[in-house]
């Protein structure tokens, strides 16, 4: 990534361990600059430190005491808010964007960048948001759409990680699926497995598009293929051997009634 990741800036919190909580989230989601206005004081030996988790090594002991006019003078700031506007006559919190869509929004942003955070159970104030340049919310349910701090702060790091995590602890699932050539050799076991089976003819043409279809979805793994592929080449073996015995001791197929 060519740019910095965002810094966070949490204002009047009154909670030390949501300010330990958002730096633990800082740190899963790669940032590291943690920016405090009117902090609570943090004990060493206190929540704040015990909530961070590993971010007590290096993002909460380097966090900076700044003030609210900093902030706005010098970063590209996002005011993140519970409630919100309903229409262009409440401009201060209208528009605003969801974690997902600001994500979209700020890969075109080329400045330094402050994602705000309020103080609990009110969050940032009118006055404050209308210094703010965009306004972040998340969705939630109308009957309680107010999330903790450190909740809300964790969601929307989380929505941003595409711009602040080059690589995670997850494989990369798109090298998972099969090779197409034994994605293939299934469909064509599928196919012996119905005959062998019996199975109306005018139905496998069908049936075959159809099994088709649910694996394209699912793309399955190279294990998985294999497994399966072994699963069908036994019980199509153990059909023809059926057959086999059947037509030797020429005895009538119960499976045709």
């Amino acid at each position: 990534m060519s740019r910095d990741p965002p810094v966070v800036v949490v204002v009047d919190a009154k909670t030390p361990g949501n300010i330990g909580t958002i730096a633990r989230a800082m740190k899963n989601f790669g940032m590291t600059d943690l920016k405090l206005v009117n902090p609570p004081e943090l004990d060493p030996d206190g929540e704040a430190h015990g909530f961070a988790g590993h971010a007590r090594e290096d993002v909460l002991p380097n966090a900076d005491e700044v003030t609210f006019e900093e902030v706005v003078a010098n970063y590209h700031t996002v005011g993140c808010t519970a409630i919100t506007g309903e229409d262009s006559r409440r401009h201060v919190r209208f528009p605003f964007k969801t974690p997902r869509e600001l994500a979209d929004s700020l890969r075109t942003v080329d400045a330094p960048t402050a994602l705000v955070f309020g103080r609990e159970g009110r969050g940032l104030d009118n006055e404050e948001l209308a210094q703010l340049d965009e306004v972040c919310s998340i969705p939630a349910s109308d009957d309680y759409p107010v999330l903790n701090l450190g909740q809300a702060a964790t969601i929307l790091l989380y929505e941003l990680r595409d711009l602040t995590v080059e690589e995670t602890q997850l494989p990369d699932v798109e090298r998972e699926r099969a090779e197409e050539a034994d994605i293939e050799r299934f469909h064509d076991y599928v196919g012996d497995f119905l005959d062998a089976s019996g199975y109306k003819p005018v139905k496998r043409d069908k049936t075959r598009r159809l099994v088709r279809r649910l694996v394209g979805r699912a793309h399955p793994t190279d294990r998985e293929i294999h497994t399966l592929l072994g699963v069908l080449r036994r019980a199509t073996a153990q059909l023809d051997h059926r057959s086999e015995l059947l037509d030797e001791y020429d005895e009538p197929d119960r499976w045709d009634k």
